[in-house]
C-alpha cells in the first residue's frame, strides 16, 4: 500500500473510532446530569462495552502496519504539517494502547464509572467508608496500567503523561517548590495588609434563577456559543466536547455564595470555547484536538481569573449584576471587586482565590505521588489530607466531603490530572501577557464589553492549531519562550499588590 493510501486509511479509521468515543462522552455527560438513580449499574456495563470496542479498534494490528508505511515517507516530510502531527500522535496512542490488555481497559471503565457514582452518593454524607473500596480498586488498576505502560522515573509519570505529555514528577517538583515559595510569601504580605475585603458581600441571598440568567448572559458575551452548547447542573462542574457543534458545560448553584456558579460556569465556558474553536475539518484526528490538559486548563483559568476577576471586566459587568441581584443594591463596585478577589486560605479548591489555589493543587499532587509510591494507603488518605492542608494553608476540614472527597477526579480515575491546573495557570499567564503585548489595553476592552479580540487571538494562536504542536512547543511558538512560572508569579504580585496596597 502506498504511503498516501496508508495515511488516508489511518485517518478514516481514527475518525470512526472517535465517533464511538464521542458516543461514550454523551453517556458520561448523561450519567453526571440526568440519569435516573437506578440506571447507574446498566451505565457501567455500557461504558465497559464501549471501552472494549474502543480498545479493539485502537489496538488493531493494521494500525501499526499502516503507521510503518507512512513514517519516514514524503507524507510526513514537513514536521509541522497536519499529517506529521497526526502520525506522531497516532503512533504515540497506538504504542500506549497496545500495552494495555483488553481486560484492564474494560475493568478500568467499569470501575471508574462505578467509582464516580459512588462518590456522588457518598460525598454529601461524608461517607468515606462507602467510597474507599472504590478508590482502592481504581488505584490498583491504575497502578497496573502504569506498570504496563512503563516509565523511566516512577509510576506516577506514566499516568501524568496521559494528561500532559512529556511532563514527569521530576520536572514538576521544582515548579511547585518555586510557586510555594512565592505564594507563601505573598500570602504573608497580604495577611499583614490593613485592607480587608468584605466577603459577606458574596454570601447574601442570590436566587438560583437570577444566577442562571446572569451567568448565561456572561458566558455568551465572552464567546461561548449556546447554539453549539448548553449549561446544566452537576455535582461537580465539567465540560464535555462531544464533537463539532456540541460542547456542553455544567455548573452548580449555591444561593448563599455568589461566585460558585458564576465562576464555575466561566471556567467551564473557557474549556468550551477552546473546544468550539478547534478546527472542525480535523475532527477525529490529533490535529483537531488539544495537545494537553494543561493547555485546556490554560483557557479555562484565563477566562475565569485573568479576565473575569479583573477590574476591567467588572466595570462592564457590575452594572448588569446590580440590575439582576437585589443583594447588590447599594454595593460599591470597588468593594465588590475586592471581595471577589479576597485572599483567604480555604477548604474548597474550586472556590479558592488565585493566590492560594496552587497550594490546593500541591496538596493533591503530593498525595497522588504518595499513593503511587505506596507511601500512603487509601484508608489513610483523609488524615493525610488534613495534615497537608494544615501545613500549606493553615486550615483543616471537619468533614471528609470538604477534604479528600471534595473532587470527583479520583473517583473517575483521573490520578495525574491535578497538576494540569497549575500548568494551566502558568500557561495562561504567559499567553495573556503575550496577547496584551500584541492587542493593547485588554482591560479597557473588557470594560467596554469587548472580549472578541482576545478570543480571536486565542483562536488563531491556540485553538485552531489543534494538536500540531506538543504543549511546551506551542507555548514557545506563541510566546517566544519556554513555559515559565515567573509570569504567573509576577501577575499575582502586581494584581494583589495593587488590591492590598502592598
Amino acid at each position: 500500500m502506498k504511503s498516501k493510501e496508508a495515511y488516508d486509511w489511518l485517518k478514516q479509521t481514527n475518525i470512526q473510532t472517535m465517533y464511538f468515543a464521542s458516543a461514550a462522552e454523551v453517556l458520561a455527560w448523561d450519567q453526571r446530569t440526568y440519569i435516573p438513580p437506578k440506571g447507574h449499574a446498566h451505565r457501567a456495563e455500557q461504558m465497559a462495552a464501549l471501552a472494549k470496542l474502543l480498545h479493539e479498534r485502537s489496538t488493531d494490528p493494521r494500525i501499526g502496519e499502516r503507521l510503518a508505511e507512512v513514517e519516514g515517507s514524503d507524507v510526513v516530510a514537513d514536521p509541522l504539517s497536519v499529517e506529521a502531527a497526526n502520525v506522531r500522535e497516532w503512533r504515540r496512542d497506538f504504542d500506549k494502547s497496545t500495552k494495555i490488555s483488553e481486560r484492564l481497559a474494560v475493568e478500568l471503565a467499569r470501575a471508574t464509572t462505578a467509582g464516580e457514582t459512588a462518590w456522588e452518593a457518598a460525598r454529601p454524607a461524608s461517607d468515606w467508608k462507602a467510597f474507599e473500596p472504590h478508590l482502592d480498586k481504581i488505584l490498583g488498576l491504575l497502578t497496573e496500567r502504569a506498570e504496563a505502560l512503563g516509565y523511566e522515573g516512577e509510576p506516577y509519570d506514566a499516568l501524568l503523561d496521559d494528561y500532559e505529555p512529556g511532563e514527569t514528577a521530576t520536572t514538576l517538583e521544582p515548579v511547585f517548590a518555586r510557586l510555594r515559595e512565592a505564594f507563601v510569601e505573598l500570602i504573608g504580605a497580604i495577611g499583614e495588609s490593613s485592607v480587608r475585603p468584605e466577603r459577606d458581600l458574596l454570601g447574601t441571598h442570590f436566587p438560583t434563577s437570577d444566577q442562571q440568567k446572569f451567568l448565561e448572559q456572561t458566558i455568551a458575551s465572552l464567546g461561548y456559543d449556546l447554539d453549539a452548547g448548553r449549561v446544566d447542573v452537576a455535582a461537580h462542574p465539567f465540560t464535555v466536547g462531544i464533537g463539532p457543534g456540541d460542547v456542553r458545560i455544567t455548573t452548580r448553584f449555591l444561593e448563599d455564595f455568589f461566585p460558585a456558579a458564576l465562576f464555575g460556569a466561566i471556567h467551564e465556558a473557557g474549556h468550551g470555547m477552546y473546544e468550539q474553536g478547534l478546527p472542525a475539518e480535523h475532527f477525529g484526528t490529533p490535529a483537531g484536538s488539544p495537545p494537553s490538559l494543561g493547555l485546556h486548563e490554560s483557557q479555562s483559568r484565563m477566562w475565569e481569573n485573568l479576565v473575569c476577576r479583573s477590574a476591567g471586566f467588572w466595570r462592564h459587568a457590575f452594572p448588569l449584576a446590580r440590575q439582576t441581584f437585589d443583594a447588590l443594591d447599594g454595593v460599591d463596585e470597588q468593594r465588590f471587586v475586592l471581595a471577589l478577589n479576597g485572599v483567604e486560605p480555604s477548604l474548597i479548591r474550586v472556590e479558592a482565590d488565585e493566590v492560594t489555589y496552587n497550594l490546593h493543587i500541591l496538596v493533591r499532587f503530593e498525595l497522588e505521588l504518595a499513593l503511587l509510591r505506596k507511601d500512603l494507603a487509601v484508608a489513610d488518605l483523609p488524615g493525610a489530607w488534613r495534615e497537608k492542608m494544615k501545613t500549606y494553608l493553615g486550615v483543616e476540614p471537619d468533614e471528609v466531603k470538604d477534604g479528600a472527597m471534595q473532587d470527583v477526579h479520583w473517583g473517575a480515575g483521573l490520578i495525574g490530572y491535578f497538576p494540569t491546573y497549575t500548568l494551566g495557570n502558568i500557561y495562561a499567564a504567559q499567553l495573556y501577557r503575550e496577547a496584551a503585548s500584541e492587542l493593547g489595553d485588554l482591560q479597557q476592552m473588557f470594560a467596554e464589553g469587548d472580549f472578541a479580540p482576545l478570543l480571536e487571538w486565542l483562536r488563531v494562536n491556540v485553538h485552531r492549531r489543534g494538536g500540531v504542536y506538543p504543549p511546551r512547543e506551542l507555548i514557545r511558538e506563541v510566546t517566544g519562550a519556554e513555559p515559565d512560572p515567573e509570569h504567573l508569579i509576577r501577575y499575582c504580585q502586581d494584581k494583589y499588590g495593587e488590591l492590598y496596597d502592598l
